[in-house]
C-alpha cells in the first residue's frame, strides 16, 4: 500500500499519458528549476498541483504564457487581482471551496488580510515574474 503524502510538501506533476508523479519535497524557489529538468519534455502539457499557505500578500507577479492555472481556496480568504494583456484589470476574493482561473497570459497576485490556503494546478512552463 502507497503511505498518504501532504500535498503542501509533496506535490504532483500532472504529465503526459495521465501520469501523476509525486515530486520530491519541495525546499524553495530552486525546485521549480529541478521540476523543469524532471518534465521539461511534457512540455505545455504538463500540469503541476501544489498546495501553498500564505500570511503575507505575494511579493511579486506572475504570469503563465502557455496555459491557464486553477487556483483553489481551500482555508481563509485571498484576493486574486489579474491583469490582462489589454491593461484592464480584474480582481476576484476567493473563500474556501471557491476557486478562480488565470488565463495564459494574465498576470495575477494575490493579497491575503491573515492566512490563506490554496492548491494550484499550473501549466508553469515559460512562468514569468515582476517586482510588484
Amino acid at each position: 500500500m502507497t503511505e498518504p503524502r501532504r500535498l503542501a510538501d509533496s506535490f504532483i506533476h500532472l504529465g503526459l499519458g495521465a501520469a501523476a508523479v509525486p515530486q520530491p519535497p519541495f525546499d524553495g524557489i530552486d525546485w521549480y528549476e529541478g521540476y523543469g529538468t524532471r518534465h521539461g519534455k511534457d512540455g505545455r502539457e504538463g500540469r503541476l498541483v501544489s498546495q501553498h499557505t500564505f500570511r503575507e500578500n505575494w511579493p511579486s507577479w506572475e504570469m503563465h504564457p502557455r496555459g491557464s492555472e486553477v487556483v483553489i481556496c481551500t482555508a481563509g480568504e485571498m484576493t486574486l487581482t489579474q491583469e490582462y494583456p489589454d491593461g484592464h484589470i480584474e480582481n476576484v476574493t476567493l473563500n474556501p471551496g471557491e476557486y478562480a482561473i488565470n488565463p495564459p497570459g494574465v498576470w495575477h497576485i494575490a493579497d491575503v488580510d491573515e492566512t490563506a490556503t490554496a492548491i494550484f494546478i499550473t501549466a508553469g512552463e515559460g512562468t514569468q515574474h515582476r517586482r510588484r
